[in-house]
């Protein structure tokens, strides 16, 4: 995986994770992966050294793919959005019975019944 695909997977799990990391390493992860700071710019920003920030996204970075480990977001609302765009497809052209399934037994995983 080369950096801008690390860099993009990180920014989804902080869409679904960050709320559960602290403000601090939420504000790391902003100032550096949203608002394209140095290390040096946001040590100055808040104070501390550079080193200190670098272990702060580190550990902020291996907290939101622990989380994923275990709590499937990520990964479950992907495979959702790859089921129903297949759906869609199917409907779109014509096969209906086999999208009309589909959709009944993603609806069941997402307990709407």
């Amino acid at each position: 995986m080369d950096e801008l695909e690390k860099n993009e997977r990180l920014g989804d799990l902080f869409a679904y994770y960050g709320p559960l990391l602290t403000k601090g390493q939420q504000d790391y992860f902003e100032d550096y992966y949203y608002n394209d700071l140095s290390l040096g710019e946001i040590a100055d920003n808040h104070h501390v050294s550079r080193q200190a920030v670098y272990d702060n996204l580190k550990r902020s970075s291996k907290a939101l793919e622990k989380y994923e480990d275990k709590l499937h977001m990520k990964r479950d609302y992907t495979r959702i959005e790859e089921k129903i765009t297949e759906a869609v497809y199917e409907l779109e052209h014509g096969k209906i019975n086999r999208a009309q399934i589909e959709l009944l037994k993603l609806l069941k995983q997402m307990g709407v019944e």
